[in-house]
């Protein structure tokens, strides 16, 4: 990369939201934990800290060792990050008299300062603290200021060190974006030109200088990443490249088929592996949706190893893996705690020997999709909704039977068709049917119906991590709910999940 932000985390919800910003002004930048992060080198073109949970006056709070930093690079810290640069450097930062949190305005701005250069007088910002700078330590002066806090924004006279009490990343500060805007710009210098074609044609040109003549498998799974990663690749290296898709019985309906049509319309050297039997087989009995996850992953390595085993001379694994995931694995307190089981290619690297690869292991689930779009891929791919690894396993709620498959197939379809057909698909993030493990009365004609009861659910987001669920049409639902009933044997009621993530996950196992 010719040059990059370095974005340093102490544990702040916000902190993917400030990369996302960065990189919407084509600034290429990475995320690292404050106590372990690479040291500047001349790519880096300035720093930003970022908000926390912690107090800066807590015994325990994070605390970054800044030496090659300050008064070397552009320096920007947003809540904690300004509050630990006053605190650190001979300030004083005290608990708020009231917790300063959401809207306030900023009826002072010193719009001579680059920092604020071109911010509107009375401008939103978005408040989100328990403590406040009380006082700025020598060399320092106000920028900026609320009503209520007077260090709103502050700078430090003879170099380029900056605070924010607010956080300019959020969508309620209205001019957030043109101060992070003269931050990259004007202060740090950023080019701005990190745009999909440019990460293309360097990406291509790296995995080419990598892999040589060298021969890659990839597992590939109908989904945007596992899409774009093998087309870097293919890019890069041809027919080098040998792609697997396994049908491990639970995708939608008619999926196999379907993609491995397309993919190879898209010229990848696939190999198509109908394993739906076995994998169905060895989920007899299986309710809980942990186990159900391990006997899925654990077949999909046993399948695609065996397959990968029949190539000669593969030496290296692709994966689909993307940022979020990177930075999952080195969050500044360690690894998440685990809420369910990934399935991938987990494990693969080390039973089969091979090296790893990961062309899109840089961007976000957003920035996948440009890449993608400059590369050229269709967008029938590109929009598609995102799938779990597990499919439909995990969206029939206990043991998992071919009738059960079947029904939640023929259930699903006709949502999503739906979807389709009156213009909703692309304004939805995600959406499937989940089979219940209960069953209810209902009538039909003169008959008294004992059968299954399936729940719908939709939701929108932009990168999955939060989530709301989807303000559908109720004629849209009704329609939906009526064709289920009447066409798919063995439902007889359709309920609506309404529920947002946080607290609920998008999936149901």
């Amino acid at each position: 990369m010719a040059e990059k932000i370095l974005i340093l985390d102490f544990g702040s919800q916000y902190t993917q939201l400030i990369a996302r910003k960065v990189r919407e002004h084509n600034v290429y930048c990475e995320i690292h934990p404050f106590n372990h992060y690479p040291q500047p080198d001349p790519t880096v073109r300035g720093v930003i800290l970022s908000g926390s949970p912690f107090s800066v006056r807590d015994e325990h709070a994070p605390i970054p060792v800044l030496d090659g930093i300050k008064g070397k690079f552009p320096l920007l810290g947003i809540c904690y990050g300004a509050q630990y640069l006053a605190h650190f450097y001979g300030g004083e930062v005290k608990r708020s008299d009231s917790r300063e949190y959401g809207r306030a305005r900023l009826n002072f701005i010193n719009t001579t300062h680059p920092l604020l250069k071109n911010l509107k007088n009375n401008t939103q910002v978005w408040m989100s603290h328990g403590d406040t700078i009380n006082t700025l330590p020598e060399g320092f002066e106000v920028i900026a200021s609320t009503e209520e806090v007077e260090v709103g924004a502050f700078a430090a006279r003879g170099e380029k060190t900056y605070g924010l009490q607010f956080h300019p990343e959020v969508y309620h500060t209205t001019e957030g974006n043109k101060i992070l805007f003269n931050f990259l710009g004007e202060i740090c210098g950023c080019s701005m030109d990190w745009t999909p074609e440019t990460f293309v044609e360097t990406t291509v040109k790296e995995l080419k200088e990598k892999l040589g003549k060298d021969h890659v498998v990839l597992g590939l799974s109908g989904g945007v990443d596992s899409t774009v990663a093998a087309t870097l690749l293919h890019r890069a290296i041809g027919d080098q490249l040998t792609c697997i898709f396994v049908d491990n019985g639970l995708l939608r309906k008619n999926e196999f088929s379907t993609v491995l049509d397309s993919y190879k319309e898209l010229g990848l050297n696939v190999i198509g592996v109908d394993a739906g039997k076995m994998f169905i087989e060895d989920l007899k009995g299986i309710t809980d949706p942990e186990a159900k996850r391990k006997s899925i992953g654990k077949n999909f390595i046993k399948v695609f190893d065996e397959e990968a085993r029949k190539l000669k001379g593969v030496s290296w694994l692709g994966q689909g893996t993307i940022y979020p995931d990177v930075i999952e694995s080195v969050s500044v307190n360690g690894p998440s705690v685990t809420i369910k089981s990934h399935h991938n290619v987990g494990g693969l690297p080390e039973k089969m020997h091979l090296k790893v690869v990961e062309p899109l292991r840089l961007l976000f689930k957003d920035e996948v999709r440009r890449v993608g779009k400059a590369l050229k891929i269709p967008q029938s791919f590109l929009m598609r909704h995102p799938f779990p690894g597990p499919g439909l396993g995990i969206r029939i709620l206990g043991e998992v039977t071919p009738e059960k498959i079947r029904l939640v197939q023929e259930a699903d379809d006709i949502f999503i068709n739906a979807l389709h057909r009156f213009g909703l698909y692309h304004r939805i993030w995600q959406a499937g049917a989940i089979l219940l493990p209960v069953q209810s009365v209902g009538v039909m004609g003169d008959e008294r119906t004992y059968e299954f009861v399936v729940a719908l659910r939709a939701v929108t987001s932009t990168d999955g991590m939060t989530a709301d669920w989807g303000h559908l049409p109720h004629e849209v639902l009704s329609r939906v709910s009526n064709d289920i009933i009447n066409k798919v044997r063995g439902i007889n009621r359709v309920v609506y999940d309404i529920s947002s993530k946080p607290p609920a996950t998008i999936e149901w196992e």
